[in-house]
């Protein structure tokens, strides 16, 4: 939980600081004439929360997080550590996999709630120091159509966008073969397959949950 969570809140903080900013600029300068102010507040809110916050925090999260677990079982795996595991009477899925799958199911979503206040924060702090937005426009937006169950559906996407992290890349290093370069391999395939997986999974989640959050 620490290599996963503690280790990855700068990185998720950044992130999200400027995806808050440059969401903030780009839905404010979209407005044409006439359009109140409180709805920059209601776009980012559920831009970022329904959207933005999860699926980027994970998939910047599978480079930094994902290769890494790759990377520490793939070598394990070259370097016969597993055998030796299994000759000690150790389950290497138990001992290995498990802890890193059921910390990346717990600090996925904690992350993603930093994440998604950090973004909504640096986006009100954007707005109004370089544009013409008042906080009043904001919190207004923030508040408006909003239900308890944007929270719950942002935090069903982490759930599961950890969940194809730590599956896949524990998979990939268990199954390395052919010395360093095999390790290289299934680090670089088992980035590329996570990301792929948190792009399909973000779709499902949306078609099943999303008539459930309009307020």
């Amino acid at each position: 939980m620490r290599n996963i969570g503690v280790d990855s809140v700068p990185l998720a903080v950044i992130v999200a600081a400027f995806l808050g900013g440059v969401s903030a600029f780009q839905t404010r300068y979209q407005l044409f004439p006439g359009v109140q102010m409180s709805v920059v507040g209601l776009i980012v809110r559920q831009s970022i929360v329904l959207e933005l916050g999860p699926l980027l925090t994970a998939l910047v999260l599978t480079g930094r997080v994902g290769a890494r677990m790759t990377a520490e079982i793939g070598t394990m795996r070259v370097t016969e550590q597993i055998d030796a595991l299994e000759t000690l009477s150790f389950d290497p899925v138990a001992y290995l996999a498990l802890p890193r799958v059921l910390a990346a199911l717990v600090m996925l979503p904690v992350l993603t709630v930093l994440a998604n206040a950090t973004a909504i924060f640096s986006a009100w702090l954007t707005l109004i120091l370089a544009t013409d937005v008042r906080t009043d426009d904001f919190l207004a937006g923030l508040r408006l159509a909003f239900t308890s169950f944007q929270v719950v559906y942002s935090l069903i996407k982490a759930f599961f966008f950890g969940a194809a992290i730590s599956f896949v890349c524990s998979y990939e290093g268990y199954v390395t073969e052919s010395g360093a370069e095999g390790v290289g391999r299934s680090t670089a395939l088992a980035v590329v397959i996570a990301s792929v997986c948190i792009l399909v999974l973000d779709a499902i989640v949306a078609a099943v949950l999303a008539p459930f959050i309009q307020a």
